[in-house]
């Protein structure tokens, strides 16, 4: 018999015999504080998604900067993100990088998504072109797009390009979370208030829990607006936690 999926998901198959049970993998139960309240939950059962740690949003000379924001604040996940990926990953739990990587012609974004970020059309928005770095803005295999290199980005980690403040729409995602067998998220990157908090409410609609980890995760917004999504991530959708609470729990 040989597997057919991957190791959370498979069948085992020869040429006359299929057998359908999937070996369910060990448990690996871990307890943190968060809030509102304690959580328990089951690392075979989870992932996490860290989302627009790229170039355009966090590095010096890219979108953001260009445009004269503060990307400070969006580079503090960085050393809290290389300690608890490792750790993570030891524990086969799914890296997710779920990041904008836009198509070249942008047809499939709508007038609404791109007057966001170009709202005189003149303005350098979703694929206009940095003076400084002659790179399309968030597209898809540019400099822009790009992890920043100084996160512990791996091979073996998987990719997701999104094309929305949410991951979940028009992506696979949620394909690839089902096929896993995922049914708890780890969520951390930029900016929490926008595209962090897009798409952690639409995973909580679709059914997967949620939790915010809210020392690997900021913004360019001012503070009011984390403030309001970590009230709102409480109050709402699931729990807030750090990630120093999680690896304590899985020592």
């Amino acid at each position: 018999m040989r597997a057919l999926g991957n190791p959370r998901n498979s069948w085992q198959v020869s040429k006359d015999h299929v057998n359908l049970q999937r070996l369910p993998p060990p448990e690996r139960i871990v307890a943190f504080d968060a809030e509102p309240q304690r959580v328990t939950m089951d690392l075979a059962q989870s992932a996490i998604v860290v989302i627009d740690m790229q170039n355009d949003f966090c590095a010096a000379g890219g979108w953001l900067d260009h445009v004269g924001a503060d990307i400070s604040g969006a580079r503090r996940p960085v050393e809290r993100l290389n300690r608890l990926l490792p750790e993570l990953r030891n524990a086969d739990v799914p890296v997710i990088w779920l990041n904008w990587g836009n198509r070249p012609d942008r047809l499939n974004l709508s007038p609404s998504v791109l007057h966001v970020y170009n709202r005189s059309g003149e303005d350098i928005g979703l694929g206009g072109r940095l003076p400084s770095k002659s790179a399309a803005v968030l597209e898809k295999n540019s400099w822009g797009a790009a992890i920043v290199p100084e996160l512990d980005a791996r091979e073996t980690d998987i990719y997701v390009d999104k094309y929305r403040m949410s991951g979940f729409w028009d992506t696979p995602l949620d394909s690839i979370l089902r096929n896993l067998n995922v049914r708890t998220l780890f969520f951390a990157g930029v900016n929490v208030d926008q595209c962090v908090m897009a798409t952690l409410e639409d995973a909580v609609c679709l059914g997967y829990d949620a939790v915010l980890l809210e020392d690997c995760s900021a913004t360019s917004s001012p503070a009011f607006c984390e403030e309001a999504t970590i009230y709102n991530v409480k109050q709402c959708y699931g729990f807030v936690a750090r990630s120093t609470a999680v690896l304590a729990g899985m020592k």
